[in-house]
């Protein structure tokens, strides 16, 4: 399947930002499920490119004069492998099984890993985890914020995908399960969930395997990769710090569709 993606982030200040630094995790890579046909990247001036600790590709994007505005469009086409389930990695995953702010298990999320995996550490026990936290949680934007914590969402029982990958992650890592955080694009028919999504990746078997708690799916068929990490701080599409602005709004869109054959 080859999808096509446009995504559009837009920063607006009340003042004038003095300085600004965006790091930006907005270029999939190639990999055994998916391959780059092509993609750029629209900024107000060259970025920096590197590799992340994580493996990611990252621009730096610093902005040293004063603006009001910082516009950031990415866009391209990528091939997805839909019959690819499982990716392998010659890194260590063993670093992956250290929690964070975000994703420390308390005793409830704990207790939920135990009675949903037990003694099994295999894709079977992992997808009941998957749905049991599906079950808990439901999809509900606007009940939590970025700095929401697995076991807050968990308390609520309400978050978004980055919520559940987070208490994904706190569950199997409290198991003893290497598990990272991934963002990236959905290909979804449905409107109320947005196209920029967030799921796991556990290391099982000698490869990183999918769980979307928030649709309920253990395969990739239509999930595109980004970039990958603790949690959310690590992956995130956009982050950044600035000097001055005051209040800043922030609109984001993100368009992701298959390319029918007259476009390939």
């Amino acid at each position: 399947m080859r999808l096509s993606i446009s995504h559009d982030t837009s920063y607006h200040y009340d003042d004038t930002v003095r300085t600004s630094i965006q790091y930006l995790r907005l270029t999939p890579q190639e990999s055994e499920r998916q391959h780059v046909i092509n993609w750029r990247l629209d900024l107000p001036r060259p970025a920096r490119s590197q590799i992340d600790p994580y493996g990611n590709i990252l621009h730096v994007l610093s902005l040293e004069e004063p603006h009001e505005e910082i516009p950031i469009h990415a866009s391209g086409q990528v091939e997805i492998d839909e019959r690819c389930e499982a990716e392998r990695d010659t890194q260590s995953p063993f670093p992956f099984l250290r929690m964070t702010r975000l994703t420390h298990p308390d005793e409830a999320l704990r207790e939920l890993a135990g009675r949903s995996v037990g003694a099994r550490r295999d894709r079977t026990g992992l997808t009941e985890l998957m749905q049991a936290l599906g079950e808990h949680m439901r999809y509900s934007p606007g009940s939590t914020g970025v700095e929401s914590t697995a076991a807050q969402a968990f308390a609520a029982r309400a978050g978004v995908c980055q919520d559940h990958a987070h208490a994904f992650l706190a569950c199997a890592r409290s198991l003893g399960v290497p598990a990272r955080y991934v963002s990236g694009y959905l290909l979804t028919d449905d409107q109320t969930h947005l196209a920029s999504h967030a799921w796991a990746e556990v290391w099982l078997e000698g490869a990183w395997y999918s769980f979307d708690v928030t649709n309920q799916l253990d395969r990739p068929e239509r999930h595109l990769k980004l970039a990958v990490g603790l949690d959310y701080l690590d992956a995130c599409p956009v982050r950044g710090s600035r000097r001055g602005g005051g209040i800043e709004t922030m609109h984001a869109r993100v368009f992701v569709s298959p390319m029918t054959q007259a476009q390939q």
